[in-house]
């Protein structure tokens, strides 16, 4: 059986492609039903995600800290906005190291809201949910999709001090539509200006971003970021088309077929990227250890 990805807030016909099975397996089953008598939870079943299934079986997840709130108002997304008042659940340390052991992971994404509230806009936290989890699970690595942390270099070295494999920020889309489908507290620049922070400072460890398509934007104006994310020597890309979560948020302008996420694909690796992730459903953390797999292909040549 199928649906459609967010079912329930379909205020625009999809196209065929985007509709996909739902969650399904033994794997998934038994993972889903130990988190909930923990009461741990995934950003991927929260979100929906319909790569769920297939990421669980490759022993990848996605969690959120930072709470559920967050100070920034994106027109793409559907998380709540709010001031979460300094607020921090210091048990997403330990539940997040927990969920490594019952997941079996070996690849974790660890990401969060944007908290302006935090007078280090949560970096510390992350730093210690990177540092437990290295410490009892040597063997996983730790993906990191992050806030901006307002560009402030200090932050930033609190966040990449704690050595995580990959640090991700997103560019969300082309430049010319970065506001308003960003809150204004983000930009174009700032992004890319942190992404370039942390390749120059901490060459070790690779870099990350993604760019939703379907928002008005032009292939030229792909073209454009691709260049420009590719000149801070960012090591990993992905894209996926944006699908409208509620009748507040942005419409879609366009539905990208397969074959146009291919040439996605094409355009990014003729640039150099080392890895890039392209399709209809495809999220910022999809499927994020294949590039583990990649890499590890490269050493056993």
């Amino acid at each position: 059986m199928a649906h459609e990805y967010f079912k329930k807030e379909n205020y625009q016909r999809k196209p065929e492609w985007l509709k996909v099975n739902l969650p399904q397996g033994e794997d998934y089953k038994e993972i889903r039903d130990n988190m909930r008598t923990k009461g741990l939870a995934t950003v991927c079943e929260e979100a929906r995600c319909p790569n769920l299934s297939e990421c669980w079986s490759a022993r990848t997840a996605t969690v959120m800290i930072l709470g559920d709130t967050c100070t920034r108002a994106c027109k793409f997304c559907n998380v709540k906005t709010g001031n979460p008042k300094g607020f921090i659940n210091k048990e997403e340390i330990a539940n997040t190291s927990e969920m490594v052991a019952m997941m079996n992971l070996r690849y974790i994404v660890i990401t969060s809201v944007d908290r302006d509230d935090l007078p280090d806009h949560g970096a510390g936290h992350f730093a210690s949910v990177i540092k437990r989890v290295h410490t009892d699970h040597p063997d996983t690595k730790v993906e990191v999709l992050i806030p901006d942390f307002a560009g402030d270099e200090e932050r930033m070295r609190v966040l990449a001090d704690a050595n995580p494999y990959v640090i991700a920020q997103n560019v969300e889309t082309v430049r010319r539509l970065t506001h308003p489908v960003r809150d204004p507290r983000a930009s174009y620049e700032k992004t890319l200006g942190c992404l370039k922070f942390y390749k120059e400072n901490y060459p070790h460890i690779q870099t990350k971003t993604s760019l939703m398509v379907g928002l008005g934007e032009t292939w030229a104006e792909i073209q454009e970021a691709l260049e420009d994310i590719r000149a801070h020597n960012v090591d990993i890309i992905t894209f996926g088309q944006y699908l409208q979560p509620s009748k507040r948020h942005l419409n879609v302008e366009k539905f990208y077929t397969p074959e146009e996420f291919e040439e996605l694909k094409r355009m990014s690796l003729k640039l150099g990227f080392k890895f890039v992730a392209s399709g209809p459903l495809v999220r910022s953390s999809y499927k994020a250890g294949d590039f583990l797999d990649y890499v590890e292909s490269l050493e056993n040549k």
